[in-house]
Formats: structure tokens, sequence, C-alpha cells
């Protein structure tokens, strides 16, 4: 199957993992609040895709079977393409473990409700987190 990307709301009770994009000339979103994922190499699967890029953004490396839910939904960078997002859950201990990279300028468990009304947030990303609670009956833990 075709895609685009893939991203990932890891989420400990009522908080999601977020971080802050760079603030750079021409990167898309600049400056705004993003979560976990980017863009498919090669033929990875689209969790493949998601958990690599959480490797590469914060140093965790997690299985497919912590992605308890997963959507195609329109890319958010090409709409004539598919993009997927994923809702998993993430421990105490794993927050802990980060060692976040290079892409960002810092990382935080926000609060859900924050991240789906900052006004930094990325649209498409609230209105992707918003569908998927909702969607999955998703309840904080």
């Amino acid at each position: 199957m075709s895609f685009q990307g893939a991203k990932l709301a890891l989420l400990l009770g009522d908080h999601v993992l977020a971080y802050l994009r760079d603030d750079v000339p021409d990167l898309a979103w600049a400056g705004m609040w993003d979560l976990p994922g980017g863009g498919r190499e090669g033929e990875e699967s689209p969790e493949a895709c998601a958990l690599r890029e959480l490797e590469e953004e914060f140093g965790l490396r997690f299985g497919a079977d912590r992605l308890e839910h997963g959507w195609a939904l329109p890319s958010m960078s090409r709409p004539d393409r598919l993009g997927w997002f994923f809702l998993g859950r993430i421990t105490r201990d794993e927050v802990e473990a980060i060692r976040f990279g290079d892409e960002g300028q810092f990382w935080k468990m926000m609060p859900v409700a924050d991240f789906l009304d900052h006004p930094q947030g990325i649209p498409p990303l609230q209105e992707r987190l918003r569908m998927a609670l909702q969607e999955s009956g998703w309840v904080a833990a």
C-alpha cells in the first residue's frame, strides 16, 4: 500500500508525548507542537515508519504491538496520498528513558486538552488526535 508517512500519539493518562518543532525558514509547521512520526522510507509499513521515527526522534524502541489503534487518512503534506495515524500508550519508565534526538527544540508530556487547543498546535494533528480519541473510545489510564 502506498502512503506518505505516519504519526503516533503516545499517551500516558491524560498526557501525550509532544515536541516543539524547530523554528527555521522553509520548515513546514515551524515552531509548532508536533507528535512523533514522519515520512516513509523505502518500502516500510506504516507501523515500521511510525516506530522508526519514534526511535530516531525520542530514542525509544517499541514493537508494533504497542500501536493499539491506527487510521489511514489523507496525508498532511500530500492530500492526494495516504498518511497513517496511530494511538498507543507509553509508561512512566519509558518517558524517563527518552533521549531526544536532533529534530525539534524540546519535548514534554503535554496534557491532551492543551495539545488539542494549543494555538501553536499543528491543526491537522489536533484534528486527528481528537478524531482518534473519539473513535477509539480512549479512556485515560
